[in-house]
Formats: structure tokens, C-alpha cells, sequence
């Protein structure tokens, strides 16, 4: 329950067993390779050695045409994955065959190749039924619509806004001795079309007496017959468009059966790119390439093995002063602590020979989210959810941590829960009550309730939060002390604590002496580490900053105390509702509507809140954060397990 040691590495190779070198790597998955970009600033190795060149481009763009295989199967063949991935296991044979790779990438083929038929009939529809749709407003119309106009007689299609009244347009027409006449086609609310048959002499007049009201000629270019033969000759070639497009989504959908030979091509390919990607990170002059980078020190052993295998010539070092910064790091846990490094990446891993911030801060936060949550139905909820979901899904990473969080958290919630005679609220003392009509007055047994012990718990709260908060004292003393800084140490650390004994005797009636020692510390400590004016203002700041720090960061624990209340609170407010009509059922449904609601809410919330104390008032006392997670050569499968 640390940080790993890091060794950094320095490894001189020949350039042809680049692949074979970097797949084993690959495979065993604990070897970070380092960015040359320093290296190429220096003239000396840039005039010597230069980036290699790889197929990263080629591997990504066949892991988005996978992907896209992959999507398309959920979209047409209803191959959900569901709200978690259920990753099965592969042997590692199977899993690197490249039949397996060749028959994958067939059938990725096939699917985006039906992809892009659909997306070339979809575009396609597109274009039928905006030429349907400039049709539809004519089909009423039955003259072909070639045909514009005889000799004499000029034959215009044309368009109205909506407001426009055509028949006092036609009327205006007639009063105006012009040989032409307006017939509405059709209209809306948006538009009017209309046809205008005018005699040739007279077209550019009733044409300019038109303009005022918006008229705007329509002409359809390459189109014959009437627009009703038209929309037929679309609707055939719709209904062609379709039934190619339902042959298409056919084909993908027939490729169902080969999900999984997918997902390893997916999981495949992103080890390639992966691969592909430190490939790039070497050095080469064409004969020999050169890289760097970090190993964990319990690894090393395999590492040589391997190094040795393929001949070359490497060195292992700890990393000089200079390199600290640039070290990443490997939090090394066991069951009870992992699954707190959802919270530790979530703020800022520790910095490379700082603490693992997991041990020290676990105990508090699963101890502090059972006393925010305290009910012994959302604690079996929370520990049956995080076990189903870690047994059949087999998640990792993030959603891994989450888990085994939720089955910690939930144990905590359920016994402060029978602390506290806490089971969905009073659900069970309610249900009774209804069974019996009142005639019982059973009730779970509790050492004390929120409601009823209220200030007891604030108290208490508050009492742990000190716990804690001298905790992360007692961690930064020992760090300063293992550092050299003991006088930091001391006026820093012993001093405060002396102070808190000194308070806590007083307020037991027993002595004065030990605060008046604190207080004489606390001026003492400025005094001895400042210098000039800052001796004297350095008694005000240490005053001022500690009392204010300290109280603000203690009366912050009280919030234990109020969302272990709200959460008691309205999980009874829902029970009392659905007690009051006195039927069972009803009492049921709003009961657990009620605490489903409170559930969630109270899961997330205390999240928040625990999060909160520990990453502010805790860390804030000895955590330095600010490191660099290791990013291991290794494959990281998405949807398998590889055995």
C-alpha cells in the first residue's frame, strides 16, 4: 500500500526487431516509453538519431471503420451492449491469431460497405423527396409541365405569399385590359400557386403588375408531363430507394452473429494503435534505435529477461533530483484500499515520494459515507448492486473502483444503519402499524436515532472530524521530521496539538497549564523561525490562519450529522404519506417511490460531501498531489478479458 518505485530506462536496440520488440512489450505491459522530444532539442542527438515512422494512421482509421461496424450492429441487428459492457474472457492465442484478424476484418468490410450504400441511399432519398415535395403543390395541375405556352399564348407557373388574396389580383388583372388571366393551383398558409395565361404582347405587363404582390416564377428544368405523373415516377423510385436501403440494413444485420469477433478486432486494433503510437517515441538512425522511459522496479526482473532475450544493451537507474517531476506513478494497493483510487485520480494523484493517500484515507471516507447513509435497506441495496454488477460484468478501471466503493460504502451503510434502527426509514414500524391498524408499536432497536439524538451526533461528527484532522497532522510530522524539518515539525504540528489537549483539558475542569503552554508555542514558534517585522506579524498570521482553519475545517464534519438527518427525515415523510389512507398497497407504492427517490439522491449526495472532506479538510493537511499517471506499453481491452 504505496507508491511504486519507478526505475527509469534506458534501452539501445537493433532497428529490425523494432515489432517483435515492442509487441513483447506489448504483452507483458509494464514499460512506459518515454517522449524523445528533449532529446531531439539537443543538436547532438538530432544530427544523430531521429523519430521512427509507423502505420498509426492506418491502424486508426481501421479502429474508426471497426467502431463504426460495431455501432452500425447495435443500430440494425439490436446488438446492445446495455448499460455495461459484459466483457467475456479470450485465450491470448485467439486473441493475437491472425485468422481471427482476417476473418474480423471481412466482415468489417462487408458491414461499412452496406454503411455506405445506406448513406448513399439516404442522400438520395433526400433529394427524391425534395423534388416530391416542390411537386406535390401541382399535382392538381393537369398540363404538362414542358409545355410553356403556343405561339400567341405564354403559359408561367408561379408562387404567391401566403396573405396574398389571388382572386382580387385576378380581378385587378381583368380591370387592367390586359389579355391574361390568374388560376390558384393550390395554396397555404405560406404560399399560393398559381397559373398565369396571358397573351405573349402582354406578359411583361401583367407580369410588372404582378411584382408588387410577391409573384415569383417557378420553372421546373428537365421534367415531363403533368406533376401528378412526376410524383408517381418519384414514389417508384422512393419506394426502390427503400426496399434497397431494407436489403442493406439486411446484409448488416445478418452479420449479427459476428459481435464478438469484432469486439476482439476492436480490442485488437487498439493495442496496434497503442503499439503504433510508442513506435513513434523511439529514436532511429535506420540501424539502431534508441528509447527511455519507466519500469517499476518489481518488475525489472522480466523486463531484463526480455531486454537480454532481443540483445540489447540497456540500464536501470532511479530517477536522479532533476527527473521527480517527471517520474509517473503506480499506486499499489490491496482489495480494501483499490477501490479508493476512484477518488485519488478523480483529485490528483500524489506526486512521485510522496504518500499513497488510499490506506490513510480509506477507513475515513467508507466510515464516513455509512454514518451520512445510515439505513440498512440502502445498504443492501448498495452492496447487492456493486457485487452483481462486479461478478457478471467484470468491470474495470473506473467503473471496477466505483464497484468495489459501493460494496465497502454499502457494508458501512448498513451496520450504522442498525446503529441508528434505520430500514428504508421507519418502513418496517409503518407496515406493522397498518397490518395491525395501530395496535402495535414495533419499532427496530437503535442505539440512538437522528431525530432524537440529534445533538449527540453533531458532536460526534464533529469529534471524528477532529480525529481526522489530527490524523493528516500526525502524517505531515512525520513527513517533515523524515525531511529535516523539525522545527517546521514542531511548531507547525506539536504546537496545535498541545493547544487542542490544552482546550480539551480546560473544558474537563482539570488544568489550565497545558493551553497556556500551547498559547506560548504558538507565540514561541514565529519567534525562532521568522525574521525582522515577520517574527511579530508572523504571531498574527499563525493565530489567525490555524483558528479560523482549524474551526472552519472541524464545523465542516457537521455536515455527517445533516445529511444522516435529511436522509432519516425524508425517507419517514414518504413512509408517513403512504401510512395515511391505511392500505398496504398504497403505503407500498408511495413508500418506495419515496425512498427510491431518497436513495438516489443520498447516494450521490454524500459522494459529494465525503469527497469533500476528504479532498479539502484531509489532504489539505500533508497531501502534495500533482503526479503523473504511468501509461504502460500494454493491451487494455475494452469488451474481452484476455486469459
Amino acid at each position: 500500500m504505496a507508491i511504486v518505485k519507478m526505475k527509469k530506462l534506458r534501452v539501445l536496440a537493433m532497428a529490425n526487431r523494432r515489432e517483435d520488440l515492442l509487441g513483447q512489450l506489448l504483452r507483458l505491459g509494464c514499460v512506459e516509453i518515454s517522449e524523445p522530444d528533449a532529446k531531439l532539442a539537443d543538436p547532438a542527438w538530432s544530427a544523430l538519431l531521429r523519430r521512427d515512422a509507423s502505420a498509426l494512421t492506418e491502424t486508426k482509421t481501421e479502429l474508426t471503420r471497426a467502431n463504426a461496424a460495431l455501432d452500425a450492429l447495435k443500430r440494425y441487428a439490436g446488438a446492445k451492449d446495455g448499460l455495461f459492457i459484459q466483457r467475456r474472457p479470450v485465450a491470448q492465442e485467439m486473441f493475437l491469431s491472425d485468422d481471427t484478424v482476417t476473418k474480423a476484418r471481412e466482415v468489417c468490410g462487408n458491414i461499412n460497405a452496406a454503411l455506405q450504400e445506406i448513406s448513399r441511399l439516404q442522400g438520395e432519398e433526400g433529394r427524391l423527396q425534395s423534388r416530391r415535395a416542390g411537386l406535390e403543390p401541382w399535382v392538381s395541375l393537369d398540363m404538362p409541365l414542358e409545355l410553356n405556352g403556343t405561339p400567341h399564348v405564354v403559359y408561367r407557373l408561379g408562387v404567391f405569399p401566403g396573405a396574398v388574396e389571388t382572386g382580387a389580383v385576378a380581378n385587378e388583372l381583368a380591370g387592367a385590359n390586359l389579355a391574361a388571366e390568374l388560376f390558384e393551383v393550390s395554396g397555404g398558409k405560406q404560399q399560393r400557386y398559381c397559373l398565369l395565361v396571358c397573351h405573349r404582347d402582354d406578359d411583361e405587363a401583367a407580369l410588372e403588375l404582378l411584382r408588387p404582390y410577391g409573384f415569383s416564377v417557378t420553372a421546373f428544368q428537365d421534367l415531363k408531363g403533368t406533376a401528378a405523373e412526376n410524383v408517381q415516377a418519384l414514389d417508384r423510385e422512393l419506394s426502390q430507394n427503400q426496399k434497397l436501403r431494407q436489403e442493406a440494413e439486411a446484409k448488416i444485420a445478418a452479420c449479427g452473429t459476428e459481435k464478438e469477433s469484432l469486439q476482439v478486432y476492436v480490442d485488437r486494433l487498439t493495442a496496434e494503435a497503442a503499439k503504433h503510437t510508442n513506435a513513434e517515441r523511439l529514436l532511429t538512425d535506420g540501424t539502431i534505435l534508441f528509447f527511455e522511459g519507466w519500469v517499476p522496479a518489481e518488475r525489472l526482473p522480466q523486463v531484463q529477461t526480455l531486454l537480454d532475450d532481443y540483445g540489447c544493451a540497456w540500464e536501470a537507474a532511479d530517477p536522479t533530483e532533476d527527473e521527480i517531476p517527471d517520474v509517473p506513478v503506480q499506486l499499489k494497493n490491496n482489495w480494501f484500499t483499490k477501490p479508493l483510487n476512484m477518488v485519488t485520480e478523480m483529485y490528483s494523484l500524489p506526486s512521485y515520494g510522496n504518500v499513497d493517500p488510499n490506506p490513510l484515507m480509506a477507513p475515513f471516507f467508507i466510515l464516513f459515507y455509512g454514518i451520512m447513509m445510515a439505513d440498512m435497506g440502502y445498504g443492501i441495496l448498495m452492496f447487492l448492486a456493486g457485487t452483481i454488477v462486479a461478478k457478471k460484468f467484470r468491470p474495470k478501471g473506473t467503473m471496477g473502483h466505483m464497484m468495489g466503493l459501493m460494496q465497502l460504502c454499502g457494508v458501512s451503510t448498513f451496520i450504522w444503519g442498525a446503529i441508528t434502527g434505520g430500514f428504508f426509514g421507519d418502513f418496517l414500524t409503518q407496515v406493522v402499524s397498518i397490518l395491525t391498524k395501530g395496535q402495535s408499536s414495533f419499532a427496530l432497536p437503535s442505539l440512538f436515532t437522528p431525530l432524537n439524538d440529534t445533538l449527540m451526533i453533531l458532536v460526534g461528527a464533529m469529534a471524528l472530524g477532529l480525529v481526522q484532522i489530527i490524523t493528516g497532522m500526525a502524517i505531515s510530522f512525520v513527513r517533515k521530521i523524515k525531511a529535516g524539518n523539525v522545527l517546521d515539525a514542531i511548531f507547525e504540528e506539536v504546537t496545535w496539538w498541545v493547544v487542542f489537549l490544552g482546550i480539551g483539558l480546560m473544558a474537563a475542569g482539570i488544568t489550565n497549564l497545558v493551553l497556556y503552554a500551547g498559547i506560548a508555542l504558538v507565540i514561541v514558534g514565529p519567534l525562532i523561525t521568522g525574521q525582522g517585522m515577520g517574527k511579530i506579524m508572523g504571531i498574527f498570521g499563525s493565530l489567525y490562519n490555524h483558528v479560523t482553519g482549524y474551526f472552519g475545517d472541524i464545523l465542516s464534519y457537521a455536515r455527517l450529522m445533516a445529511l444522516m438527518l435529511a436522509g432519516s427525515v425524508i425517507a419517514q415523510v414518504f413512509n408517513t404519506l403512504g401510512a395515511i389512507p391505511g392500505n398496504i398497497l398504497i403505503f407500498l407504492v408511495i413508500s418506495l417511490a419515496g425512498n427510491a427517490l431518497n436513495f438516489a439522491l443520498n447516494l450521490l449526495g454524500c459522494y459529494v460531501h465525503d469527497l469533500r472532506l476528504q479532498c479539502l479538510e484531509y489532504f489539505g493537511k500533508f497531501y502534495e498531489d500533482g503526479g503523473k499517471p504511468f501509461r504502460p506499453l500494454e493491451i487494455n481491452p475494452k469488451y474481452v478479458d484476455i486469459q
